[in-house]
């Protein structure tokens, strides 16, 4: 039996496509920082406006904003893709988005101070701290204004892929199913085994545990109604509130022992679903 692998050509053929796609990543990025640098550094004084009478290139600003943004573009994205590996795989939402911001803040701040500080020595110069802060609280906003100009392209399409396109690969003792989240109508657990149910109503066993999948799929699609079911907020068929401050929860597609047939979520959930819900 022989085993193929990949041919030289093929390999090259990947490197360079990877290689072109980073160069021309790289070059968008520039043709940003350029156009933010020369708009930055024309409205950082009255000499620097073109129908001025005293009008002068800013030059050293231009540059020195060259440098610093990618110095930012950077930081950002070897951030983005820990973030992207991390957590925009499984689900995109404010709270990571948030954490990717503040933390590519983080760093900024990190190398800002200490870079300053050495510049400020070599340079032979004497800055008051009050100016290292303003230089450090203006260097932040523009920071943060340029990361989301460079990055929401890519985090709306992460979100759109995270919500529609997304799968997961169901394993099931030697076997090995790959289903996406819109076929997926709910896990439920039965006799300590754990079961996908489809959209036409079949079944795949998994060796996964309600637990280990919580943790693999995206909650804004999935919901753990309770401690045997979690369920696909589009197979939801009917909510109806029952006793005791309860939810009814009926879903489109049913089964042949009518396991899922009711799911009942407590009301210590209740305002949870329906946050999640709406």
């Amino acid at each position: 039996m022989s085993t193929k692998h990949p041919s030289k050509n093929t390999v090259g053929t990947l490197w360079h496509t990877f290689i072109s796609s980073y160069a021309w990543r790289w070059f968008q990025y520039l043709m940003v920082f350029t156009i933010f640098s020369l708009v930055v550094n024309h409205l950082a004084s009255r000499d620097s406006f073109p129908d001025g009478e005293s009008y002068r290139f800013p030059i050293e600003g231009f540059l020195s904003s060259i440098a610093l943004c990618i110095l930012i573009g950077i930081i950002a994205d070897l951030n983005f893709k820990f973030y992207k590996k991390k957590h925009f795989s499984r689900k995109v939402e404010m709270v990571t988005i948030a954490g990717f911001m503040a933390s590519t803040l983080g760093y900024i701040i990190i190398l800002y101070i200490p870079l300053n500080i050495i510049i400020n020595i070599v340079a032979g110069g004497n800055t008051e701290f009050y100016y290292l802060l303003i230089g450090l609280l203006i260097t932040l906003l523009l920071s943060f204004i340029l990361v989301g100009l460079l990055y929401a392209r890519d985090l709306y399409n992460l979100y759109k892929l995270s919500l529609k396109n997304a799968e997961i690969t169901i394993e099931s003792g030697a076997k090995m199913t790959k289903l996406t989240y819109e076929n997926i109508v709910c896990f439920y657990i039965e006799d300590k085994i754990v079961y996908t149910v489809q959209n036409d109503g079949t079944t795949i066993s998994t060796d996964f545990t309600l637990n280990e999948l919580e943790e693999k799929i995206n909650d804004q699609l999935f919901f753990r109604a309770n401690r045997k079911t979690i369920i696909h907020k589009d197979a939801v068929d009917q909510i109806e509130k029952i006793e005791n401050g309860k939810l009814r929860i009926r879903l489109k597609t049913s089964i042949e022992n009518d396991t899922i047939a009711q799911i009942h979520i407590s009301r210590y959930k209740r305002k949870e679903f329906m946050d999640w819900f709406q």
